[in-house]
């Protein structure tokens, strides 16, 4: 068996969506042993900066929150697909070449895994592929940018996946993989009433 670490990790340095300074994780130490018997630290962060879990309330009004996730659906066999060749998008035609079935759980793997663009044009998937794979009704998608769609006012990219109840993975490190056939455990922090987590992803083979 072997384990792949996923996850982007979590620091005040790390790349956040479009670089906006307010997603930059911030770590304090609250006390130490300079002045305590223990050393213990808080983090303020957004839920959306790095590795992380998307679920509907995110983009729909009223739509479901974080407790309700059933984790079958992000501790399950996946598969990942590499998409390296692309340099603006991930869409349709691109998708239509990879045996995806009812019921996968997707990952998509392609050159912001490789280059420094995550804050910038990085690579996504675009609208006429989610449609695609709602379609396909697939039970989640992965993708190693820090958003699954770039620039589209309309979030249409989400809001498809979404109101289908696909789950959407964001911030996977992704380089390291070959394409194959894995188990994914991607399991978020479990809070009550939020539209996202922080999730530690792994890939086991």
């Amino acid at each position: 068996m072997k384990i792949y670490d996923i996850s982007m990790t979590i620091s005040e340095s790390m790349p956040v969506y479009k670089g906006k300074p307010s997603l930059k994780p911030v770590i304090e130490t609250e006390r130490d042993f300079s002045t305590s018997s223990a050393h213990e630290s808080k983090l303020h962060m957004n839920l959306h900066s790095g590795t992380h879990l998307d679920m509907p309330l995110h983009m729909i009004p009223g739509g479901k929150t974080l407790e309700t996730l059933s984790l079958d659906k992000v501790i399950t066999p996946c598969k990942v697909f590499d998409f390296t060749n692309k340099d603006i998008s991930i869409g349709v035609e691109d998708l239509k070449k990879k045996d995806i079935q009812e019921d996968d759980f997707i990952l998509l793997k392609s050159k912001n895994s490789f280059e420094d663009i995550l804050e910038g044009n990085f690579i996504y998937l675009d609208r006429e592929g989610s449609a695609y794979l709602r379609d396909k009704k697939i039970k989640g998608v992965g993708t190693d940018s820090l958003g699954i769609e770039r620039d589209q006012p309309d979030h249409m990219t989400h809001i498809q996946l979404l109101e289908a109840g696909i789950i959407i993975l964001e911030g996977l490190r992704l380089k390291d993989i070959p394409e194959g056939e894995y188990t994914l455990f991607a399991a978020p922090i479990k809070i009550h009433g939020t539209e996202a987590a922080p999730v530690r992803a792994v890939l086991i083979k």
